[in-house]
């Protein structure tokens, strides 16, 4: 019998990803997303892209805030494993907002674990970040190199880290993985999903896009620190 996995956030560009991944796979794969930064057409699309296996996809447009909601998702379905990638997730935007990056990606994952626990889904991926590191020393970065967030986006992943491991003390029958990675770039080789953001991108490689297009003029990379060499920037990247 085939195992459940739901997604949060499967209709962004990672989630997307993994999500056709899962249903190529073998998996029931049940997706949630706000499509707050996202829309329904990735969904559709990964559907379209596995073939006789989206039959397994649904998809449900569900703010994970919504405990009623949320709940009635674990009470229609048993499943296995939660793969959560549903938080805001623009740095800029986190400055400038604060509370709505906390009372979102912190709020929702408590609620989320919450609901996990009641009906007994105790196997959970978090989609953390780089973020969480801040300014390293040096590069590259090691799981064992000190936290420190810079902006609130990166102490929201930062704090759900530790949200994490504090439910992992008090019950070791939890099964949690945290996922901390860099900038994602690449797609499918389709070429139907990939980094589709609406409005301003959050990620580099769609600015190198819109350059290559002749959308913008020029590529700006901030980040004075990174600069190894003149002219060039090194950063670290995470092949979709």
């Amino acid at each position: 019998m085939s195992k459940t996995i739901l997604v949060t956030g499967g209709a962004g560009y990672i989630g997307s990803h993994t999500v056709l991944q899962l249903l190529l796979s073998g998996y029931k794969t049940v997706v949630v997303d706000n499509l707050d930064n996202s829309s329904d057409v990735a969904p559709k699309r990964v559907k379209e892209l596995a073939g006789e296996f989206g039959r397994n996809l649904s998809f449900h447009q569900v703010d994970l805030r919504d405990r009623p909601a949320i709940q009635k998702i674990f009470a229609q379905t048993k499943f296995d494993a939660v793969i959560h990638f549903a938080v805001l997730n623009a740095v800029g935007e986190s400055v400038s907002k604060p509370l709505l990056y906390h009372d979102n990606n912190i709020i929702g994952t408590i609620l989320l674990l919450e609901v996990m626990a009641a009906h007994g889904c105790i196997n959970l991926v978090f989609s953390s970040s780089a973020a969480v590191y801040g300014w390293p020393k040096k590069v590259p970065c090691t799981e064992e190199f000190p936290l420190s967030a810079v902006n609130p986006y990166g102490r929201t992943k930062l704090f759900i880290e530790e949200i994490c491991r504090d439910l992992r003390n008090s019950d070791s029958q939890w099964k949690i993985i945290l996922l901390r990675y860099f900038n994602p770039v690449g797609a499918d080789p389709s070429g139907h999903i990939g980094e589709d953001p609406l409005g301003t991108p959050n990620n580099l490689m769609p600015f190198v896009q819109q350059v290559a297009v002749g959308r913008l003029q020029a590529l700006t990379v901030f980040g004075k620190e990174r600069r190894m060499v003149p002219g060039f920037v090194i950063t670290s990247m995470l092949l979709i």
